[in-house]
């Protein structure tokens, strides 16, 4: 039997298939490829199969678009694929914060809703595992629990509304389809190395400071919203036990730091471990927010607008189910002061790497 991923060779999907490869050494890939991504997705699995001691034959790539309701596959792929595919990892979706509306709904709704419903078709299948984002609760304050699902005040970008509707669907099927859904908050690089993909999220902080580092660096705003982020190997793990575990059927867990700091103290440790100091005074967000309104000035500074929203109040994620399972698997979240270090030095290492910036316009 074999595994399904879609987003390979995305940076969380390709770390899942290499966690997976390795603690099975049996275990068998079918990675559903863009067509844009194929020399990557290739160049990938053959330093999967180098890192894993095993034959390429284990992971098969298949050119297919999640955005066609046949997933662009052939009838024959369909046919064949059908009986083999044990478990289904779903991972493909825009991430941007900045995406149009009309893209976001393509990938992360349409693509989603064609997965889904091409997976209920599968007979053999033990368990589908959606990767969602804590973000679904939108402009919501106050707790929100891992057993919620509700749109009650709008959401931030479309990145936002199209998940939560993704994850609408995904619920919609709970009843016919072995199901577990995690919802991750923002993800950084490995807690350990530093490595990542694209410096945005967190990283958008460590890119403003290295253009304006002559600078006097205030605090921007209250800063007093909640710091949601979670390095990549904690995700990756918790993904891949939840995967196998009977107690994760039927369940959604908030994959984020169940003691999270404030964006006003995570700001000052990134201040600390890029600059060598913290900042002394404070500029309202509405000044911060005027600047990166001017096109020219974001793209110097290399922050996307839509950043600042998340430096707001927003909810207070509750994650029981995720600490009270995972804690049974020997699975918890690494605190950001224990890796803020490690990823300023990742940063300040590769900040000239063309392939990490993230576009912004």
């Amino acid at each position: 039997m074999s595994f399904f991923l879609t987003g390979f060779p995305g940076f969380i999907t390709s770390r899942v298939v290499l966690k997976l490869a390795k603690d099975d050494a049996s275990q068998q890939f079918v990675l559903l490829v863009h067509p844009s991504q194929l020399e990557k997705a290739r160049n990938t699995v053959e330093f999967l199969a180098s890192e894993t001691g095993g034959s390429l034959d284990r992971f098969r790539i298949i050119d297919g678009d999640i955005t066609r309701s046949d997933l662009g596959l052939s009838k024959n792929e369909h046919e064949e694929l059908t009986e083999q595919i044990s478990k289904v990892f779903h991972f493909a979706a825009i991430y941007d914060l900045a995406v149009s509306e009309e893209v976001a709904e393509l990938v992360n709704v349409q693509g989603t809703e064609n997965i889904t419903k091409w997976v209920k078709t599968l007979p053999n299948l033990e368990r589908y595992i959606y990767c969602s984002t804590a973000y679904v609760s939108g402009k919501r304050q106050g707790t929100v629990l891992e057993t919620e699902l509700i749109d009650i005040n709008g959401f931030k970008n479309h990145y936002e509304s199209t998940k939560f509707k993704a994850e609408v669907i995904v619920q919609r099927y709970w009843d016919d389809i072995p199901t577990t859904i995690v919802r991750p908050g923002v993800v950084m690089g490995d807690s350990r190395t530093g490595e990542t993909d694209k410096f945005d999220g967190p990283y958008f902080v460590m890119r403003f400071l290295d253009k304006l580092s002559k600078l006097p660096i205030p605090n921007i705003g209250k800063g007093d919203a909640l710091f949601n982020v979670v390095p990549v190997n904690f995700v990756v793990n918790a993904i891949c036990c939840l995967a196998h575990a009977n107690e994760a059927l039927h369940k959604v867990y908030h994959l984020v730091d169940p003691s999270p700091h404030t964006v006003r103290d995570a700001f000052a440790m990134i201040c600390q471990a890029q600059m060598g100091f913290t900042p002394r005074y404070t500029i309202p967000l509405s000044w911060v927010k005027a600047g990166l309104s001017i096109p020219a000035f974001r793209r110097w500074v290399g922050v996307e607008l839509e950043t600042l929203d998340y430096f707001r109040i927003g909810p207070v994620y509750d994650c029981y189910q995720a600490e009270k399972d995972l804690a049974t698997l020997g699975i918890t979240c690494p605190d950001f002061a224990s890796y803020v270090k490690t990823a300023v030095e990742y940063f300040e290492e590769h900040k000239s790497d063309a392939d990490k910036k993230i576009k912004v316009v």
